[in-house]
């Protein structure tokens, strides 16, 4: 059983995600660590839980020895495994460097929480990249899986070691798979996150890059939705993959249409050539996320845009 306090190990808790997750496990009182390279997390994420008593070990998953000796440290009552690499176009065209980090790497972590006697593990997982373009919309979890790129391919394969460890040595674990995530605290500069890069863009007043006609869909999610959905998934014994979306279908053009709305100004975007490896098509289904983890989005598209651009200004 979890206690209702726990001790929690965070991995990429630095990053956008972690760090959101991080502050509210401490709002809740947890013990918690962060195990974070901090090759794309930042410590400005993390400062202020530092000073609160979280503990930042800089290592990175890929070093089993060093993943191992800290679970032996630690003895985290529960693991959300969230350091990934997560740039699509660097798996199409590295991806040994991406399968290093996405699979051996949550073997390694894994592994850890196995012979540290881990009660749950939580992995991070993707909807839209491992289901590639969207065949029966909303794609729920039984959806064929056929990804596009080198990360959705990865993102996979970690989701059938988590629950080979089920299997083989009986670790609770379960796989949220994230629409696209977005909020404070993700990388306006960074090559994931459009909604991001816009409302950096839009800030500079220089005109965002659609890549393709921008009739491409996916699936947006406020990040404290997300965290809320962790929290949840931790506090239950469910397994397997679960999609963590709004379940609505919504274009780059859209997203463009909302922050000139919101900005009252035309932002006048700027188009490239698609790039490859993007899928064209996919929101999820978020149904057993409702009605086995009483979760579901409760920030709506225009709210989370809002709290984004005030969280850069």
């Amino acid at each position: 059983m979890i206690p209702p306090l726990m001790r929690a190990l965070v991995t990429g808790g630095a990053g956008f995600i972690g760090s959101n997750l991080v502050d509210a496990l401490l709002a809740r009182g947890d013990e918690v660590t962060v195990l974070d390279d901090l090759s794309t997390g930042r410590l400005a994420n993390v400062e202020e839980a530092r000073g609160r008593g979280v503990d930042l070990v800089e290592e990175d998953i890929r070093d089993a020895a060093a993943v191992a000796k800290l679970f032996e440290r630690v003895r985290p009552d529960v693991v959300f495994h969230l350091a990934a690499q997560i740039d699509v176009r660097r798996s199409v065209a590295d991806p040994v460097f991406d399968v290093r980090i996405n699979v051996e790497g949550t073997i390694n972590v894994l592994e850890a929480a196995r012979g540290a006697d881990v009660a749950r593990f939580v992995n991070t997982s993707t909807g839209g990249a491992i289901y590639g373009e969207g065949r029966i919309l909303p794609a729920a979890e039984d959806h064929p899986v056929a990804p596009e790129a080198g990360y959705g391919q990865s993102k996979f394969a970690a989701e059938g070691y988590c629950e080979l460890y089920a299997r083989l040595h009986g670790l609770s674990t379960v796989s949220l798979r994230y629409g696209n995530v977005f909020g404070p605290r993700q990388d306006p500069l960074g090559e994931a996150g459009v909604i991001a890069i816009f409302c950096g863009r839009l800030l500079e007043d220089r005109r965002p890059t659609i890549f393709g006609d921008g009739r491409q869909t996916r699936d947006y999610v406020y990040v404290g939705d997300v965290v809320e959905a962790n929290l949840a998934a931790a506090a239950t014994s469910l397994d397997g993959p679960i999609n963590v979306g709004r379940g609505e279908p919504v274009s780059v053009l859209d997203l463009v249409a909302a922050l000139s709305r919101l900005e009252g100004r035309d932002l006048d975007p700027e188009f490239a050539a698609l790039r490859p490896g993007e899928v064209q098509d996919i929101h999820l289904d978020p149904t057993r996320a409702r009605a086995e983890l009483d979760w579901w989005a409760q920030v709506g598209l225009d709210e989370g845009l809002e709290r984004t651009l005030a969280s850069l200004r």
